[in-house]
């Protein structure tokens, strides 16, 4: 019983108790003197019946303060419990997390200088939201470099931010800003998820990663581990007053982004057998000048192509990588750049998990920006090898040792690094 139903009994039963006190008082009282005449005894029960009356309804009264009192409590215990669930429901459909990486890079260059630096490369936050079984939002902002601003070296970037909407049972579509799904670091890049304090160059000149455009994408999944994303969405753009002719400076970030000439991505992936992975994705760029005209080469578009093949295999302790990836684009950028209507690169990754806490890994990777020119020695090559110490499953110290041999600008050295996610 609430407290406050207590205490109205409570305050009930005292003066009721002082009533028929009295009631019972009075005959004896009278007893005690001359004997009451009938007149005296009607009279005396003419006032007693008053008083039970009045009794009566004081009593009345009361259970209906009490009932009253009762409900009011029920009320409020029930409005208490209305907004904890609503609380309790808001927060279970909004989540919060991120990652972020710490580097430190030891490197001797081919011109004999040096580079010496820490820098926190990464920091980043989601945040999605669930509106319902079918419908979420998924975002992700990212402050590059810990600083950014009109002469600082990092920016903040918007990652990721759409809708997405399981419009049929396996079946989604994502309208917004979204990753492109193309190689194996894109999407999935978390720090724990990868060997190496770097991200591999493969992956960061040809396919080029971090990469995310704005349009539509569909994805689905069918049979045993086949799955598939197609999509139409913004594409890369080569200012052509710039002479740019590396893929990786035509990234719009999808800011004010030139948006004459649309891109389309395709992939298909098999994940049917335990340890396996095997992914191919193309992607078709109508026009890297986007409608603009080039001076020199008298070019008003430039279509690419890519075509990429993954795979990744995991055996016990024992996990083993590969990439390849290469562009072919319209020959007119050769009047840019000699070579560069085709870019291209590949790497393949062994590693063995020593245990829960220690993997080892090495990688051997190639790239060429200008690999369509056979007089070009354009081609870098590296081999890195180094180890990951978790601390956590989510919770990584990296280390590894690169050595590199390229025409122009090569780098030797020790990278050492520290990464997280949640």
């Amino acid at each position: 019983m609430p407290r406050t139903t207590r205490a109205v009994l409570a305050n009930t039963r005292r003066p009721l108790a002082i009533a028929l006190t009295t009631l019972l008082a009075a005959p004896l009282a009278s007893a005690a003197g001359s004997t009451p005449t009938l007149e005296e005894m009607w009279q005396l029960i003419q006032t007693q019946n008053r008083e039970i009356a009045e009794l009566r309804s004081e009593l009345a009264s009361s259970r209906s303060q009490i009932q009253e009192t009762a409900v009011q409590a029920e009320v409020a215990v029930s409005a208490i419990e209305s907004l904890q669930s609503v609380a309790t429901s808001s927060a279970n459909k909004t989540h919060i997390g991120g990652y972020g990486e710490l580097h430190y890079n030891q490197l001797s260059k081919a011109d004999g200088g040096r580079k010496d630096q820490i820098d926190f490369h990464r920091f980043v936050l989601y945040a999605n939201h669930q509106f319902s079984d079918s419908l979420r939002l998924v975002s992700e902002l990212e402050l590059e470099h810990s600083i950014a601003g009109d002469g600082q070296p990092g920016e903040i970037e918007l990652e990721q931010a759409y809708i997405e909407w399981d419009y049929a049972p396996r079946q989604q579509a994502k309208l917004g800003l979204f990753l492109i799904p193309v190689g194996m670091t894109n999407e999935t890049h978390e720090p724990e998820t990868f060997y190496g304090v770097e991200r591999n160059n493969v992956e960061k000149n040809i396919i080029p990663t971090t990469w995310w455009e704005g349009g539509a994408m569909l994805s689905g999944r069918w049979g045993e581990g086949f799955s598939y994303d197609a999509g139409v969405h913004s594409g890369l753009f080569l200012d052509p007053a710039a002479d740019t002719y590396k893929v990786r400076s035509g990234r719009q970030k999808v800011g004010e982004a030139n948006a004459t000439d649309f891109a389309y991505t395709g992939r298909l992936r098999y994940t049917g057998v335990p340890g396996l992975s095997l992914s191919v994705s193309a992607q078709y760029q109508t026009d890297l000048f986007q409608g603009e005209l080039h001076a020199d080469s008298g070019a008003a578009d430039i279509s690419a192509t890519l075509i990429e093949g993954n795979f990744s295999w995991q055996r016990g302790d024992f996990g083993l990588r590969g990439l390849y990836a290469q562009w072919d684009i319209d020959s007119a950028i050769n009047q840019i750049k000699a070579g560069a209507d085709q870019q291209s690169g590949y790497f393949i990754e062994p590693s063995y998990q020593l245990n829960d806490k220690l993997g080892l890994f090495a990688r051997y990777s190639a790239w060429d920006n200008l690999a369509g020119s056979s007089a070009s020695d354009s081609e870098t090559t590296q081999w890195d090898i180094g180890l990951n110490y978790y601390l956590h499953p989510r919770v990584v110290i990296k280390a590894d040792y690169q050595n590199q041999d390229a025409a122009s600008g090569a780098q030797d050295g020790l990278n050492v690094g520290v990464g997280y996610s949640f």
